[in-house]
């Protein structure tokens, strides 16, 4: 289950909840559930039944039962808490049926995986300096909440750059009304595109343009260029190239992915194909679409790029721990399938992610 498939569940059970007069409150337009932080308790928490004690007349802890009861029996939700003064606290299922019902998410919307209509009702105007990072920042904000079924037009207070081009960068019109997407902090006035794309290329100079939050200087140096692990865009790419190499070594070695583990066939006993290291990568995988949801929302690409480093980092944890390739004279085993899956859906977030800032995911690296 991921966040998003949390957050209707709950908004559901608000719904059964009012429809069966349990309560008598507003059906809310939609309900945020948030990882629980550190020495909380589950993995996702919810303040809704704050929210509606007042309109509902009753105090937040018989809202949340009211809640909790409708929300326990639900697949994928292990245990439902309350916590504090009324918050719901979410444990999810873990189950090997869960982690491939993620994963089969993943494989089917492809690169579309976390794109959503949370914002559909949505027509947005961004207006920007005739600068270099406002113009890139504006044209990621625009995919971003693109993905997530809003609507949108760019306008810069002046002609644009004609260099922006080569940045990938679009501008509908300028010179119109502004509505403007503030807080960012323009790069020194010698880094210009033209500069930049000389410097550092288009993906380069786009990932240290946007990974940065807005209200930051922007990194542009050489660094950008490091093939090494301490420059998280080629880690991030690195990860992406990995994954692909992957598969192309299982389809010579005759096997694919298959997100069903071992242990549900029958007659199959060998040792389990994740262990503690797969369940950070699989968490931030159901987390992607909620982040990307976020991005959108605060117009902060550098939400959506975080978010990359923490896939990769994870992916490579969990490839060390878990090779997705049998070594040596070992045999392909339905582990190393289940394992190349839970890799392949780490990749294709990475693409996706990569595509929204408008960075390519190279095949090789």
């Amino acid at each position: 289950m991921t966040p998003a498939d949390l957050s209707r569940t709950v908004l559901h059970a608000v719904r059964r909840a009012v429809d069966e007069d349990a309560l008598r409150a507003p059906v809310p337009a939609r309900v945020r559930v948030e990882r629980t932080r550190p020495g909380g308790s589950g993995d996702y928490a919810c303040a809704v039944a704050l929210q509606l004690a007042g309109p509902a007349a009753l105090p937040a802890l018989e809202v949340a039962r009211i809640l909790r009861e409708r929300v326990a029996a639900e697949p994928g939700i292990e245990r439902v808490e309350i916590t504090g003064p009324g918050f719901l606290s979410f444990t999810l299922d873990a189950t090997a049926e869960h982690h491939r019902a993620l994963l089969d998410a993943v494989r089917e919307q492809g690169l579309a995986y976390g794109h959503g209509d949370a914002l559909r009702d949505e027509i947005l105007q961004f207006h920007h300096a005739r600068e270099v990072r406002a113009a890139v920042t504006a044209h990621a904000v625009r995919r971003l909440v693109i993905s997530q079924g809003a609507r949108v037009r760019i306008s810069c207070e002046e002609a644009p750059d004609p260099d922006w081009a080569r940045l990938g960068v679009t501008v509908d019109a300028h010179g119109t009304p502004p509505v403007p997407l503030t807080g960012i902090r323009p790069v020194p006035a010698g880094a210009t595109a033209a500069e930049l794309l000389r410097r550092l290329g288009p993906d380069a100079a786009r990932w240290g343009l946007l990974r940065p939050a807005g209200h930051d200087r922007a990194a542009l140096g050489p660094e950008l260029l490091v093939q090494g692990e301490a420059n998280s865009l080629f880690r991030v790419r690195y990860a992406h190239a990995r994954v692909r190499a992957l598969t192309r070594g299982a389809a010579l070695l005759g096997f694919t992915a298959e997100p069903t583990p071992y242990a549900e066939r029958a007659g199959h006993t060998e040792p389990a194909p994740y262990d503690s290291a797969a369940r950070p990568l699989l968490d931030l995988i159901a987390d992607h679409p909620g982040v990307l949801l976020a991005a959108a929302r605060h117009r902060a690409p550098d939400r959506a790029a975080r978010q990359l480093e923490a896939v990769a980092h994870a992916f490579f944890d969990f490839h060390d721990s878990c090779p997705p390739l049998p070594a040596g004279d070992e045999k392909p085993s339905a582990a190393h399938r289940a394992r190349l899956a839970l890799a392949e859906a780490a990749g294709t977030v990475l693409a996706g992610g990569l595509s929204l800032l408008g960075i390519r995911a190279p095949e090789h690296l």
